[in-house]
C-alpha cells in the first residue's frame, strides 16, 4: 500500500512537472521594444499584455513577476511581456516612446496560431499604466485597460530638462504637463508627489495633456494608492471615472482606491483577476 502512494505521489509530481514544462516562452523580434511571450496549452488564448512602470527593463519578464505572470497562463490567458525602455533593444531613457513601437509588438504577438488576436487586454503599472491608457485610446482593437496607480494625463520624459514628452504617436511629442516654478522645491526636495500637485495647478495644460480614456474601446479598470508618495494617483483616477460618466462611456469601468503607498495596487492582483474574468473573459 505504502508503494502504491510513493508511485501515486511521483506521477503527481512528473505530471504536475510536465504541465509547468508546458508552457512556452518565445522572443520577439520587435524594434524598439524587447518583447517576449509566454504561452500556455490551448488554442485561441486571449492576450494580456504587461507594461512595467519608470523602473524600466522588461518587468514583467522579470522572476519577480514570474509567479504572477503564470497565474495569467494557468487561467487561459496568454502573456506578452514589453519593454519599452531601458532594456536591450530599447530606448534607455523614459523620454518621446512612440506608441506605434509597443503596439507593433503588440500586433507580432497577436499572430500567434494560438493567440485569439480579437481578445488583447493590456495591463500597466504607474508610467506604464499611462502608456496602458493612451495606447487603448488610440487602438481601437485592444479591447481592456486595466491602469495600476495610473495618470491621466500626459507628463514629461525623464530627463534632465524636463522639456519633452514621454511619448509621441506618428513623430510627434504628444502634450504634456510642463515642469513649472512652483514644482521646482518640490523636485529639489525630492517630493514627487507635491511636484505632480504643483505642476497641476496649470489646468491650461492639464486639460491639453489628458488621456482621452473615453476613446478605449473596452471595460477599464484603475486601481490607485489613497496615499500614494509619488503622485496623486486616486484624485488622478477620480479624474478620469468622472470624464468617462461624462461621456456616456459604454463599457464597464471602475476604480478602486486601495489604501496604502504607490506599491499596494500591486498586491492586490484579485482585483485585476475578478475584473478580467466578469468583462474580458466571458466576451
Amino acid at each position: 500500500m505504502r508503494d502504491t502512494h510513493k508511485i501515486s505521489a511521483g506521477l503527481f509530481m512528473v505530471f504536475v512537472l510536465l504541465s509547468f514544462s508546458s508552457f512556452s516562452q518565445i522572443p520577439l523580434n520587435t524594434a524598439n521594444t524587447q518583447s517576449i511571450l509566454y504561452l500556455g496549452k490551448g488554442e485561441n488564448q486571449p492576450l494580456i499584455v504587461g507594461l512595467g512602470g519608470s523602473e524600466g527593463g522588461n518587468a514583467w519578464a522579470s522572476d519577480y513577476w514570474k509567479a504572477t505572470r503564470n497565474q495569467f497562463i494557468e487561467k487561459g490567458y496568454a502573456f506578452l511581456a514589453v519593454g519599452y525602455f531601458g532594456a536591450k533593444g530599447t530606448p534607455a531613457t523614459l523620454d518621446k516612446i512612440a506608441l506605434e513601437d509597443v503596439y507593433r509588438a503588440i500586433a507580432e504577438a497577436r499572430e500567434n496560431p494560438k493567440v485569439n488576436k480579437a481578445r488583447v487586454a493590456i495591463i500597466g503599472g504607474s508610467r506604464g499604466a499611462d502608456l496602458a491608457l493612451l495606447l487603448g485610446s488610440y487602438y481601437d482593437d485592444i479591447k481592456c485597460v486595466i491602469g495600476l496607480v495610473p495618470s491621466h494625463a500626459v507628463f514629461p520624459g525623464h530627463t534632465d530638462h524636463f522639456t519633452s514628452s514621454c511619448w509621441t504617436f506618428k513623430g510627434k511629442e504628444l502634450p504634456f504637463v510642463p515642469v513649472n516654478e512652483e514644482a521646482v522645491p518640490s523636485l529639489m526636495q525630492r517630493n514627487l508627489r507635491g511636484a505632480f500637485e504643483a505642476m497641476l495647478q496649470d489646468t491650461s495644460a492639464e486639460q491639453k495633456a489628458l488621456i482621452k480614456v473615453e476613446h478605449i474601446n473596452g471595460p477599464v479598470l484603475l486601481v490607485s494608492a489613497t496615499e500614494d508618495e509619488i503622485c496623486p494617483s486616486t484624485p488622478m483616477s477620480e479624474k478620469m471615472m468622472h470624464r468617462l460618466k461624462s461621456h456616456k462611456f459604454k463599457h464597464k469601468f471602475e476604480h478602486v482606491a486601495v489604501k496604502g503607498r504607490h506599491a499596494e495596487p500591486l498586491k492586490h492582483f484579485n482585483l485585476v483577476f475578478r475584473f478580467l474574468e466578469d468583462n474580458f473573459a466571458v466576451n
